[in-house]
């Protein structure tokens, strides 16, 4: 799913995490890394993943792109406090632009966010029967507010880059990370296998930002604001207090599934002893996830840290699909 701003053009695209201490871009196609680089960014071009200095990033894009010859067309990833992320049942409508006006009208109710001042995309992600017999669908809407949506865009063209579309980085690395489910497919098209936990995952990196889906459906996302860098000590606990909360506010949703595992993955993930605390603390399996998700890599990562890579490795991914 993404805010998408321009066709597809999948040939050449790049994923480009923008994370905010570093810019990490990936080039991937059927399964396949062919090219992975990053940079670390000066302070205060990001800020809580929100762009703060246009001209700034432009110009640390413009060199990191020509110093390792990426391909100019990017996708981009998102993560801040100006998205929301909400899911509609709505009645069956097949016609295209009646569900676009149906979840426009259904989003003004259930999104605080002025939608003339939001850019706003949908995903039917399944379908079932209500108690009357009649078929409903299952919608996630995502609002970003357009002006934070533009600085991105503002500073990528500034680069010389052509943004194909911009993402959530919630999406892209469910996409990078989840593996596929083993239970046999539903009988609905689009609905989750029966009996399939879900599944969260946490990326500590600029932003803490995490995940909760089933398969490979993210069905819950929001920014925490434990910062892995500050914490010292008390990250574990920190941490440990928002995944919970995150996992109550997931499991007030309708037709919830029970939380199974917990990976983590970015730069912090691999801060010594990090899962284990959490573990004991939360009471859920925790591990640190394959960074690229058992992606074939070659030797692009010779020079390179894969926990950097995961968002933009999802971000690739979904350019290319």
């Amino acid at each position: 799913m993404a805010l998408t701003l321009a066709k597809k053009n999948p040939r050449g695209s790049v994923g480009l995490d923008l994370d905010g201490a570093f810019v990490a871009a990936v080039q991937a196609s059927h399964g396949r890394i062919s090219r992975a680089a990053s940079l670390d960014l000066p302070s205060g071009l990001i800020t809580d993943g929100e762009v703060t200095d246009i001209e700034g990033l432009s110009s640390s894009l413009k060199s990191f792109f020509k110093e390792n010859g990426l391909p100019t067309r990017v996708r981009l990833g998102v993560s801040n406090q100006q998205i929301v992320v909400r899911h509609l049942d709505l009645p069956f409508i097949e016609k295209e632009d009646e569900l676009a006006a149906a979840v426009r009208f259904q989003a003004a109710e259930a999104i605080a966010m002025p939608l003339d001042e939001a850019v706003l995309d949908f995903q039917v992600v399944g379908e079932r029967e209500s108690l009357e017999g009649s078929k409903r669908l299952r919608v996630v809407v995502v609002a970003a507010r357009k002006a934070m949506i533009e600085r991105f865009v503002d500073s990528v063209r500034g680069a010389g880059l052509k943004p194909e579309g911009i993402d959530l980085n919630a999406f892209a690395l469910v996409r990078a990370l989840a593996k596929p489910a083993e239970e046999p497919e539903p009988v609905v098209p689009g609905a989750i296998a029966a009996g399939q936990d879900a599944c969260v995952y946490c990326h500590l990196g600029g932003v803490t930002n995490l995940a909760v889906a089933v398969g490979n459906e993210c069905l819950f996302t929001r920014p925490l604001s434990t910062d892995w860098r500050e914490e010292g000590d008390l990250v574990a606990a920190a941490l440990a207090e928002e995944i919970r909360l995150s996992i109550d506010f997931y499991m007030a949703q309708p037709d919830a599934r029970p939380v199974g595992e917990i990976w983590l993955s970015g730069p912090g993930s691999t801060l010594e002893g990090l899962a284990d605390d959490l573990n004991a603390l939360i009471h859920l399996p925790v591990a640190v996830a394959d960074p690229l998700g058992g992606l074939e890599t070659s030797d692009a990562f010779e020079d390179e840290d894969p926990h950097r890579h995961t968002v933009a490795a999802g971000l690739a991914l979904g350019a290319a699909a």
